[in-house]
């Protein structure tokens, strides 16, 4: 056989893999008649292809939809304007039981002895739908307990941090001064909490962010003590939700901050944080001097509540994690050089 020659004639070849295909394909004419179904239809509708083949393709679209379907098809051949997209739309079909089906359809128009036909390349997305609604249906939960906290305990917070706040004032003590430090920190837990039920998960509008710029606001928006911040110079800009990045950063920052050397002496923490591009370009990385973090709790730090300080609410690094996730990005954590622990954001798309 010579080099690339196929082993049976072309159109039965062709013929072949058609009717083999995972995804159902109808052809119909300029009338909307139903010439060609391959057997992955049957799959998909309930149909064999013999039973639709010579039907028009109106049995198959639910009826509330066959004057737009008609009237789109009609204005199609007419005026040569599509009113869709035909590399993929999503349109309900009925199924031969009568319930519907939800479908990505791609439309291909070709000729045949001078005749008009349209090809659909139809594919069963019921799974994707049902994964949407779950994660619909999950998202309305997460605001549900969102709103929980910033009303059901916050109102009660505020009021014991008043009266607490009351007994100071009549009586110093060393008891009340731990009460007082352990509602800021279930302030600071449902703060956490709601950024990461509210926008962890979830990215807004994606635009071109300068990327010193960012790191630079988002500095300023942390108690950084006496800890010092080294920007890599020529750091260039990537695609990336603005506001997102930024509470991205300023996790990151708390965290390198938080686990830094304190002073003894003004018990402010100090150190260093480096930011910079990876070698490659398609990242960057946050980097710090402190003590690192060991190998064994490296695969824990992203999960939420997990900290290693007393006083940490665990959720700044899971709150990193889902943004990053919600960018299609990735995130590591290494070994900084010489000491500390390096953050390492990759897969980032970067502009000119």
């Amino acid at each position: 056989m010579e080099p690339n020659a196929l082993p049976v004639s072309p159109d039965t070849f062709y013929q072949t893999l058609v009717e083999s295909a995972a995804e159902g394909m109808l052809t119909i004419d300029a009338d909307s008649t139903i010439v060609y179904a391959n057997p992955a239809i049957e799959d998909i509708l309930g149909y064999t292809p013999e039973e639709l083949i010579g039907s028009s393709k109106m049995k198959i679209i639910p009826e509330r939809l066959r004057p737009v379907h008609g009237a789109a098809l009609a204005a199609y051949v007419d005026t040569g304007v599509r009113n869709i997209d035909w590399a993929g739309v999503e349109l309900p079909a009925l199924h031969k039981d009568g319930h519907e089906v939800p479908t990505l359809i791609s439309l291909r128009e070709h000729t045949h002895g001078g005749e008009q036909y349209f090809t659909g390349i139809v594919r069963d997305i019921s799974e994707r739908r049902r994964r949407e609604d779950e994660l619909r249906d999950q998202k309305e939960r997460l605001d549900e307990f969102a709103d929980i906290l910033a009303h059901d305990i916050r109102n009660p917070l505020s009021v014991a941090r008043g009266y607490t706040e009351l007994a100071t004032q009549r009586e110093e003590s060393p008891e009340l001064k731990q009460v007082l430090d352990a509602l800021d920190r279930i302030d600071h837990l449902v703060d956490d909490v709601l950024a990461l039920s509210r926008q962890g998960r979830f990215i807004g509008e994606t635009e071109v962010v300068d990327l010193e710029r960012s790191i630079r606001d988002s500095w300023r928006n942390v108690e950084t003590g006496e800890t010092t911040l080294h920007v890599e110079a020529d750091l260039g800009s990537i695609t990336a939700d603005r506001s997102r990045l930024e509470e991205l950063f300023e996790n990151l920052f708390r965290n390198a901050i938080e686990h830094g050397a304190p002073d003894t002496e003004t018990t402010e923490r100090r150190g260093t944080v480096d930011v910079g591009r990876l070698a490659d370009r398609n990242g960057f990385y946050v980097a710090d001097d402190g003590p690192g973090i060991p190998d064994t709790i490296r695969e824990s730090i992203f999960e939420h509540g997990y900290s290693t300080q007393a006083d940490g609410t665990g959720y700044g690094l899971a709150i990193v994690k889902q943004i990053v996730d919600a960018h299609g990005w990735e995130v590591s954590v290494s070994d900084n050089e010489g000491a500390g622990a390096r953050f390492e954001i990759s897969g980032v798309e970067s502009e000119p």
